[in-house]
């Protein structure tokens, strides 16, 4: 068996539910999948508990994230945008300024 943290699908989960449900030892389902038996109680007895919302909130929690970064990044790029014109429109304001108060300059100046 591995030692490694492993993420598991929900359609994988519900399969191993599915066979322990229909009398498959949970022996041969842990050969089977490469998983400590813990997880097929802990799986089993959650969807038994519940089978509408069992095995939910892992992938519905990455679901959300992943839609969250998206929307994150679609954000900086619309204030990056923003930030380079306020930018491009501060650096010319600022010389339009300088220019007016230029000595001899006949733009906008008070005489």
């Amino acid at each position: 068996m591995s030692k490694r943290n492993r993420m598991f699908t929900k359609a994988m989960k519900l399969r191993v539910v599915q066979e322990r449900l229909r009398g498959i030892p949970v022996a041969v389902l842990v050969r089977q999948y490469d998983i400590h038996a813990n997880l097929v109680y802990k799986w089993t007895q959650e969807y038994t508990a519940n089978p509408t919302t069992a095995f939910r909130a892992a992938s519905d929690e990455q679901e959300t994230l992943k839609n969250t970064v998206a929307e994150l990044q679609q954000m900086i790029g619309r204030l990056t945008m923003e930030n380079d014109f306020l930018k491009k429109a501060l650096a010319h304001a600022e010389s339009a300024l300088e220019q007016s108060q230029q000595p001899g300059s006949t733009t906008g100046g008070t005489a």
